[in-house]
């Protein structure tokens, strides 16, 4: 399998998933426009994804969603909740319900769709294996077990590391909107985020791409010390740690 991320943080989410030619895009919060420019940057073809997977209804995480799968004739994952609560594509032909902890075969890859804790009406987050597992998981409050679940199963993972803790704090957010993004239901900090993966990571994992980072309440180098400073504790884990990107794309990951 190839993976990257096409872009990640507030301004849009989408990650692409390949298999024998065959991709998948998990989200599609930018424009279609970009998310064509940047898999041609892959040298990928679009024309090639056999669906889109949305973990919620977010707007950066659905921005693309309706003009790419017309354009390109794909269909589009969604939980019905979800689906509910936005206008995710126009041609309601194209969208195909899911159902939380339901695995199915698109492209010659599995796709596990599994509950998490975010502010939204049913969201999900997935993996994606073939011999190897990939998990995508960005946008939760906590790591609840389903989390922890997949964490210490995967292979290559891409985790929300959103803020860093202190930045939040002296921020300039408004006071509901700093409770929020710490709650149960917000973003993962930093630290949260590494925790996780230094308490549940198996030896297997051999790569993380440090995701949905904040542009205001977090620095690439922050989220990357809080990682090397923890990860060091766990002497049997030998993996790569990255960034992926709001403005292009990560190089692309074979597994």
């Amino acid at each position: 399998m190839e993976v990257a991320a096409l872009a990640s943080g507030s301004s849009g989410n989408c990650f692409y998933v390949e298999n024998n030619g065959k991709g998948i895009l998990i989200d599609a919060g930018i424009s279609s426009k970009q998310i064509v420019d940047r898999m041609h940057l892959l040298k990928k073809n679009p024309e090639k994804v056999r669906g889109i997977f949305i973990t919620h209804e977010h707007s950066d995480h659905i921005r693309g969603a309706d003009v790419f799968a017309r354009h390109f004739r794909v269909p589009i994952f969604v939980t019905k909740k979800t689906a509910k609560a936005a206008k995710i594509c126009s041609n309601v032909d194209l969208i195909k319900y899911i159902k939380n902890n339901e695995t199915m075969e698109v492209g010659g890859m599995k796709v596990e769709a599994f509950s998490k804790s975010h502010k939204a009406a049913d969201p999900v987050s997935y993996n994606v294996w073939n011999g190897k597992k990939v998990s995508i998981i960005t946008d939760l409050g906590y790591g609840c077990e389903n989390v922890i679940s997949h964490i210490s199963d995967s292979d290559f993972l891409f985790m929300e590391s959103n803020h860093d803790e202190i930045r939040l704090e002296r921020g300039p957010y408004p006071y509901f909107i700093k409770e929020w993004i710490k709650s149960d239901t917000g973003h993962l900090s930093n630290l949260q985020a590494a925790l996780c993966v230094l308490e549940h990571g198996s030896p297997k994992l051999k790569h993380i791409v440090l995701s949905h980072l904040s542009k205001t309440n977090n620095t690439e180098k922050l989220a990357m010390e809080t990682f090397d400073h923890l990860l060091k504790q766990r002497k049997d884990l030998n993996l790569k740690v990255s960034l992926s990107m709001r403005e292009k794309p990560t190089s692309l990951f074979k597994l």
